[in-house]
């Protein structure tokens, strides 16, 4: 005898049907949260990397702020016995004697900063992002090279304890008795924006001196991702080698800049912003940061946008701002 087979109910398919839909939309969710968390992972990685690099770069040029070889006090023209003109094309900042090299008139401004209120700064930026901050930095890198090691697209500083000169790589080098070389180094950090598709991407600028070139000032894209920088410059007022305020480029006095004996910068505070590269639309950011003085949000019309964002900071004590003679 031949047995009937029966088949599924229609009642038992679709038991069977809403049950694999309810096991699929869990195995969905479950990948997409994993999907969402290890984007979120790698963009918060991402910030991170950029950032504390930027505050490292940062970091390195300002520790060695102030430190001219043998010099025994801030350059100026009167210890030099010879010393490039002003280049054409060079980025001058503000005060009269604020180029790459040190000028027979004023003082010698080797470290100066500003915030953006415009693209144009120094004569020789025209990309800047207003409301972020501009830095200027001029000193001589610590470890001194031997004569055959002299590049002819970089400066150099020659000095003993009494007298030195600054001179193109690639040319004579001048004759001082008993003194050593080091590299000369102008450096520029400000922050530009560029366009990625439909994205515009922030990036940190770094500006270095080369001889031979045109423009002198050469400008190189060091770290995207970084969307504002600022900078509170650490005062000593009264000459007692205690900082007695942090004060953002904007309220400096000339005499601040100056950074003579009875006014000093003790330190600075730095402060960066890190943006991820790209939005993302399950995000929105409605946080507020405060870098130093200034406090920033994107939060337009009650909605923020969606980029993911991370404020580092760092306080740098300058190392050779009371130093007078060198080990």
């Amino acid at each position: 005898m031949v047995k009937k087979q029966q088949g599924f109910s229609l009642i038992e398919l679709f038991v069977s049907l809403a049950t694999g839909l309810v096991l699929f939309a869990g195995v969905l969710s479950v990948f997409v949260g994993i999907r969402s968390t290890a984007s979120e992972t790698s963009t918060y990685g991402e910030l991170q990397e950029n950032g504390r690099f930027a505050i490292n770069l940062l970091t390195d040029d300002l520790l060695r702020q102030g430190f001219w070889g043998e010099l025994p006090e801030n350059l100026s023209a009167g210890l030099l016995v010879s010393s490039p003109a002003q280049v054409a094309g060079d980025c001058v900042g503000d005060g009269i004697n604020n180029s790459s090299f040190p000028q027979a008139v004023g003082h010698f401004r080797a470290l100066w900063g500003t915030s953006s209120v415009s693209a144009a700064n120094m004569g020789c930026i025209d990309d800047a992002k207003t409301g972020s901050d501009l830095l200027q930095i001029k000193r001589v890198i610590s470890v001194p090279v031997a004569p055959a090691s002299v590049d002819s697209e970089r400066y150099y500083l020659i000095a003993n304890a009494n007298s030195g000169a600054i001179f193109a790589g690639g040319g004579a080098i001048p004759a001082i008795n008993d003194a050593q070389i080091w590299e000369y180094q102008h450096h520029i950090y400000y922050i530009s924006e560029y366009t990625q598709g439909n994205n515009t991407v922030p990036v940190l600028m770094q500006g270095q001196l080369r001889n031979g070139t045109l423009p002198p000032i050469f400008f190189n894209q060091a770290i995207d991702g970084i969307e504002m920088i600022r900078f509170m410059y650490g005062v000593d007022s009264d000459n007692d080698g205690v900082v007695n305020a942090f004060i953002a480029a904007g309220n400096m006095l000339d005499t601040y800049w100056d950074n003579e004996s009875d006014v000093r910068i003790l330190a600075v505070k730095i402060f960066v912003l890190a943006r991820s590269i790209l939005p993302d639309e399950d995000y929105e950011n409605l946080n507020t940061y405060q870098l130093g003085d200034l406090v920033v949000n994107f939060v337009n019309g009650g909605s923020g946008d969606n980029y993911r964002r991370l404020l580092f900071s760092s306080t740098i004590t300058l190392p050779n701002a009371r130093v007078d003679t060198w080990p």
